[in-house]
Order: C-alpha cells, then structure tokens, then sequence
C-alpha cells in the first residue's frame, strides 16, 4: 500500500481556481485566500472523498469530455425542438440500462452524465442489479438510447477508470 500524500495538488489547485473563479478577482488578499483554501480544504475532507478518482488516462479522459460536452449541445438542440415545436407528441419513457462499470466513480460519472443530458435523468442506481433506471423525455426509440449509453458513455469510462 502507497501512502498518502499530504497535499494533492490536482485538489489544491481546483480549489484555489474554483475561488479565484468565483470572486472573479485576481487580487492579492483573494491570492492568498485561494492558496489557504487550495492547502487546508483537501486536508479537511480526505476522509470524506474516499478512493482517489483520477483517470489513469488524461487523453481519452479528455476526449471523453469534450464528447460530452456536444452531446449536450445537440440534446439541447432536440429537446428545444420538441418543446417548442406544436406539433410535437413526445413519449416520455423509463429506460433500465445495465453497466458493468467495477469503479465507484465511474458508475457515479455515468448517472451524472445522463442527468446532465438534456431529455434523459438518471433517477436510480440500482447497485444489487447493477442498473441506472433513466426517465426519457422522448422514447421513440429507447433501445437506441440503451446501446447509446452503453457504447458511448459506458464503454469510454470504463477504459478511463478500469
């Protein structure tokens, strides 16, 4: 077993960024106040976070981002479409998708991701079964969604996490 490091720097650094961000200032009591917050928070809740989350693979980590991130656009795009359109007839839809995804973090990941999607929410993660059950906004075609999910999302995490 390594030991743990005292500081995490990735931590630190998102805290003090998230600060400066937040003040929206650059001054030099937020500086500091961002350099205090960045040290002492992560100390604070270490016991709290559990298993560290870091991906093992940053470019595919990334890549994976941004994929998220247009599908977003585009789900906006849709769901702007079928509400705003009168001759729209959705039919919303509970969807139970299977995951084999092994890491905590990565299964978390995977709800978070299909909530964030405009049109789905992931509203149960079923652990015994192993199943997010996730409402559509539109289910013409929830098998579609299912494999989606799977091969898109699922997939991609598990070769970030796994």
């Amino acid at each position: 077993m390594k030991p743990q490091a005292l500081v995490n720097p990735s931590k630190s650094l998102l805290v003090a960024v998230s600060w400066l961000l937040l003040r929206q200032s650059l001054a030099l009591p937020d500086l500091i106040t961002a350099a205090v917050l960045g040290l002492v928070l992560p100390l604070l809740v270490r016991g709290f976070l559990g298993q560290d989350p870091s991906p093992r693979r940053w470019g595919r980590a990334l890549r994976f981002g941004a994929l998220v991130l247009w599908d977003i656009v585009v789900s906006n795009i849709t769901v702007a479409r079928i509400v705003l359109s009168p001759w729209s007839r959705p039919r919303p839809v509970w969807l139970e998708v299977p995951y084999t995804l092994q890491h905590p973090f990565a299964v978390m990941l995977l709800a978070g991701i299909v909530t964030t999607t405009p049109g789905t929410v992931s509203c149960v993660v079923d652990e015994k079964r192993r199943v997010i059950v996730v409402h559509l906004l539109d289910g013409t075609d929830p098998a579609a969604v299912r494999v989606q999910i799977e091969q898109r999302y699922a997939q991609a995490l598990k070769e970030i996490f796994e």
